[in-house]
């Protein structure tokens, strides 16, 4: 068995931009009621012609071409979404035709806000068993799709986007990129965050999660650490999910990552699910906010209630 790495990320988001005034427009609230209770400004949402599988085709491509790699390059592809808006083909196989692929194992997989984390630990552990050495993980999300444009708790919440990460077996001498998974959940609160419902719709108990995560998940976060063998004062970044500016900045500082760069995309992008995490990464990536080889912590959490994070080194 080997380690594995990821060598590039990508991201990608619709070009319509939906305000908090313009919200305030279509629900009963304001730019300031937004802000003071979740910290977002501004969210990109998606149109009718913009497909779920064409937000993470584009992710995946700008994360390709940062490699130096073609899709041939690719003989596994992993995407993380639950707003698939259909059950066959996978979005994972509709991205791979999008790219032009030759013929990669295509698996989707639904672990919502923590699904991004979820497919990275899965792309490591097909790597390392030899299943596959080259892997590419996208997290991707439509929630404008599914949200309830009328319910002013949750729709001011929302956002569109992908992002995107190659992972790839790490050489000989090589130290391994991607730390050891801590990963579970909390079966008997699924309850609390729901996509249910024929059309489907986004809902949940803001207040039951909101304590969950700050009291439950920053002692799991720690931890994750650990098991890479470090401290979270090493940390040079945290990307935590972008649920709402409330729940990142309590978690961050539970972590104690006294000198990390915390990410906080959520402002300009909203919750995009399983896409806030490889986004948040790809922007501090692209502003040169982290350096190639810094130790970053991601940590997903949020739907079922399941919650995912490694440590991995900055490409």
């Amino acid at each position: 068995m080997t380690g594995s790495r990821v060598v590039a990320v990508g991201h990608y988001q619709p070009a319509r931009v939906l305000t908090n005034d313009d919200l305030a427009a279509m629900v009963d609230t304001s730019d300031a009621w937004i802000r003071s209770r979740v910290g977002i400004s501004t969210r990109h949402i998606g149109g009718p012609d913009e497909p779920v599988d064409e937000l993470a085709a584009h992710a995946g491509a700008k994360a390709l071409a940062s490699a130096g790699l073609t899709p041939a390059d690719v003989d596994l592809v992993l995407v993380a979404t639950s707003t698939a808006e259909h059950r066959s083909p996978n979005t994972a196989a509709r991205v791979a035709a999008r790219l032009g692929m030759g013929a990669p194992a295509v698996m989707d997989l639904n672990v919502v806000c923590a699904g991004f984390t979820h497919a990275l630990a899965t792309a490591d552990h097909t790597v390392r068993a030899g299943a596959a050495t080259r892997a590419l993980v996208i997290g991707a999300d439509k929630m404008g799709d599914i949200a309830d444009w009328t319910d002013r708790t949750t729709c001011v919440l929302v956002g569109d986007g992908a992002g995107a990460a190659v992972v790839e077996a790490a050489g000989p001498g090589q130290e391994a990129g991607i730390g050891p998974v801590v990963w579970g959940s909390v079966p008997e609160m699924g309850h609390a965050v729901r996509i249910e419902g024929t059309p489907p719709r986004f809902a949940q108990e803001g207040q039951a999660v909101y304590r969950w995560a700050t009291t439950q998940l920053p002692p799991i976060a720690r931890r994750v650490c650990e098991q890479a063998g470090l401290g979270p004062e090493d940390l040079a970044a945290v990307v935590l999910h972008q649920a709402n500016l409330r729940i990142i900045e309590p978690v961050a500082q539970r972590i104690g990552a006294v000198n990390a760069v915390v990410a906080r995309d959520v402002v300009d992008s909203g919750n995009t699910s399983a896409a806030s995490i490889p986004m948040a990464l790809s922007k501090l990536v692209e502003r040169g906010e982290i350096a190639s080889g810094d130790p970053v912590l991601l940590f997903g959490f949020g739907g079922n209630l399941s919650y995912a994070g490694q440590v991995i080194r900055c490409p």
